[in-house]
């Protein structure tokens, strides 16, 4: 019981990349007076005890007062003092992560949240809510898309007295659209029932499964060693190039590429930007890359040729790999959305607050 088995949970779910994709999704367990929940930027999938952080409830609590005040970013930087000074001694040198109040505020002693392909391809769906009432009954909450952090704590603590008063039930699972999963419960077994069901239940729906089959190096297909050398010579970073059997047919053409063109989830904007660049045949390389510098006010982290690959990009090996992963479970959340009526990318304004949040910038850079 108690941070250990917070460990074990964190390491299993943060270690299977069906779950976890490199800083993304956070745990937590509670008593009455202490919330220890996982380091903004930790890895869950290596995480050891001492990368939670340990929080005084009665401090937390008293964070709720601030849903008032100032703009939305004086509320989320007041937030953040606030969460810093509930750090309990020997504490100091960490960083909660964003989604504590929502950890805090829920009934359970843990709480796993994750961001699986196979459950965003339900949350970035268009036909996601009503689907999720289908397969898992009224017992499951839903929640429409929200800023992370404060915003979404007080998302999620309306729609939660709303369910109380209508059947007096406290759900033990939450999906947040274009998002991911919270679960909770007060027995880490219970968690992993309640993630079984969840993932077999949403795979017995799923049409089509995409086809990573035939990946090929650079070498093997035309055009792409030269993209790489563009590219590294346009960005003064590092290029990761990916093909495929799915990646082929999604840069056959602009229309093809079309659902990939935005962003599914805040995992997706940190790690691979909010605006992946297609480039279509006949259109000139450097050319495309300095308009789409100019358009945006930032290089792309994912550049598609039209024929040959997608491109990671970024000031590290480490940062273009990434990219470029997810970018791929963007692939799949594309995929596995058909199933429930299409796939629905974030909202432009949902999408500006993420590439301008301090807190993401933060992660980001921790991970990479």
């Amino acid at each position: 019981m108690g941070i250990e088995e917070l460990t074990a949970l964190s390491r299993f779910y943060g270690a299977d990349r069906n779950y976890i994709i490199a800083g993304g999704g956070n745990t937590s367990y509670k008593d009455d007076s202490t919330l220890w929940v996982k380091g903004s930027g930790v890895a869950l999938g290596e995480i050891t005890p001492e990368g939670f952080v340990a929080l005084d409830r009665v401090k937390l609590a008293g964070l709720w007062k601030l849903a008032g005040a100032g703009t939305s970013r004086e509320r989320e930087a007041a937030v953040l003092a606030g969460m810093m000074g509930a750090r309990k001694p020997g504490e100091e040198a960490k960083r909660p992560s964003v989604e504590t109040l929502l950890h805090d505020l829920l009934h359970f002693r843990y709480v796993v949240h994750t961001h699986p392909a196979l459950v965003n391809g339900l949350t970035c769906s268009r036909g996601g809510e009503g689907a999720l009432r289908d397969l898992l009954g009224t017992g499951v909450l839903w929640i429409p898309i929200s800023d992370p952090g404060f915003v979404l704590a007080l998302t999620v603590r309306e729609k939660l007295e709303e369910r109380k008063r209508t059947d007096g039930k406290i759900p033990e699972i939450i999906f947040l659209q274009n998002h991911g999963v919270f679960v909770a419960a007060h027995e880490g077994e219970k968690i992993r029932s309640l993630y079984t069901t969840i993932m077999d239940t949403l795979r017995k729906k799923i049409k089509r499964f995409p086809n990573f089959e035939n990946p090929l190096p650079a070498g093997a297909v035309p055009g792409a060693e030269r993209g790489v050398e563009l590219l590294q010579n346009l960005s003064g970073g590092r290029v990761v190039f990916s093909r495929n059997n799915e990646i082929a047919a999604v840069v056959k053409s602009p229309g093809a590429f079309a659902p990939l063109s935005s962003a599914y989830t805040p995992d997706h904007i940190v790690y691979a930007g909010s605006d992946p660049l297609f480039i279509e045949k006949e259109i000139d390389i450097e050319g495309a890359w300095k308009a789409h510098v100019e358009k945006t006010g930032r290089p792309p982290k994912i550049v598609a040729l039209e024929g040959v690959g997608i491109f990671g990009v970024g000031s590290t090996e480490k940062a273009a790999a990434l990219a470029v992963e997810l970018f791929i479970d963007a692939v799949k959340i594309a995929v596995y959305a058909e199933s429930f009526g299409g796939p629905q990318c974030m909202t432009d304004e949902k999408i500006a607050f993420i590439n301008t949040w301090e807190a993401e910038q933060y992660r980001a850079g921790l991970a990479t």
